[in-house]
């Protein structure tokens, strides 16, 4: 067939086919476009226009005179649908993985974005939200009055510890998508995978625990579960991040929790009469210590002062005794009248008695002062 028409070129002989998306879009409208005038053309000119003229110019036109009105509406549908499914909203906290034929293209933020229509697929990932899962138990009715169910996940709760008790550990995990990419294509199921690593991890952990260790650092448990199963999710590349592990109630199983409430009311018996003991020990052993102390430095003072005392005494008994040798006479003398200048003030009454005389001798009062006044010997 010869085209002679400028206008009537094959289109493969025109120009290249569009760069951009935005110019598949355009390029795709006007297609539609003429094709809808042109079947609306040729159903007009086609009775009265004499004859089959416009059958070459414009292909298509007797199947769109079949469909008719039908066929406009299911066009305007298509194309409305192809618009539509061009762009798409990424609602804040989300992230968008696009792919192109099952690959992926590039990951894009909140708000308005373009994508090719019926090539490219869109993934919506909630980032910001934290995820959690609950281990020995389910959440019934959230709220202030939560409502739990623990029948029928003793499964996931019962363990075993390194002294061969059993204990019921409930646990909580909770995490948040890090990477998108990773958590769209490394692991298929990562909800799954969480779940299976986080019970590997702790039952691991609480198997080289014993029972009362296991009760007693709650806090300590937690935090060496959150590091194993973040770096077990690291190495699987699972592209989330452990928030927390809060390990909710740690306690012996049903059938031996009276047992175990004897035995817990004993232990704190014990440790009750140790704390009591121990205030009587720190009162009275620092007040004893203390008192022994006291007596310890009162004996060494009243050993000092003795002996200073005695050392005083013997150095005056020297010096005496010196003076004595050097003149024992008025020694002698000063002696005597230093005792009775000590001791006759203390004396209420005074009698002299000369043995050649048959009586008391009169006396001179040496006592002095009122008290003396009218006072007679004896």
């Amino acid at each position: 067939m010869a085209w002679d028409d400028q206008d009537q070129q094959p289109p493969w002989g025109k120009k290249k086919g569009p760069q951009t998306p935005e110019e598949l879009i355009a390029l795709l409208l006007n297609k539609i476009k003429e094709f809808f005038e042109g079947a609306s053309g040729a159903k007009d000119k086609g009775p009265a226009g004499g004859g089959g003229s416009a059958g070459p110019n414009i292909p298509g036109a007797g199947l769109l005179g079949g469909l008719g009105r039908p066929g406009m509406i299911i066009g305007v549908f298509f194309l409305g649908y192809i618009i539509f499914s061009a762009f798409y909203t990424i609602a804040p906290g989300e992230k968008g993985v696009v792919l192109r034929f099952g690959k992926y293209v590039k990951t894009t933020s909140s708000g308005l974005n373009f994508k090719l229509p019926l090539i490219d697929e869109l993934i919506k990932i909630d980032v910001e939200n934290v995820r959690k899962e609950e281990f020995g138990f389910r959440t019934k009715i959230p709220g202030q009055r939560t409502e739990y169910a623990k029948a029928g996940f003793d499964n996931e709760s019962l363990m075993l510890t390194s002294d061969r008790n059993v204990i019921d550990l409930e646990w909580i995990i909770q995490y948040k998508v890090q990477d998108p990419i990773f958590f769209a294509f490394k692991v298929k199921d990562v909800r799954q995978a969480v779940r299976d690593i986080s019970e590997v991890a702790l039952r691991r952990i609480v198997g080289n625990m014993t029972f009362d260790y296991v009760l007693s650092n709650r806090e300590m448990l937690a935090a060496a579960t959150q590091r194993e199963v973040q770096d077990s999710l690291d190495r699987y590349q699972a592209g989330v991040k452990i928030v927390t592990v809060q390990l909710q109630d740690v306690n012996p199983p049903e059938h031996v929790k009276p047992a175990f409430n004897e035995v817990n009311e004993a232990d704190q018996d014990m440790k009750r009469l140790v704390n009591e003991a121990e205030e009587a020990y720190n009162r009275e052993v620092p007040k004893a210590r203390g008192d022994a102390k006291k007596m310890l430095e009162e004996a060494q003072g009243y050993a000092v002062e003795r002996v200073n005392l005695a050392q005083g005494e013997a150095s005056r008994f020297l010096a005496i005794l010196k003076e004595y040798k050097g003149g024992q006479d008025v020694t002698r003398r000063r002696m005597y009248l230093e005792t009775m200048q000590e001791v006759l003030p203390k004396v209420s009454e005074i009698y002299v008695v000369d043995p050649n005389k048959g009586g008391l001798l009169p006396f001179l009062d040496v006592r002095g002062g009122a008290k003396g006044k009218g006072t007679e010997p004896k």
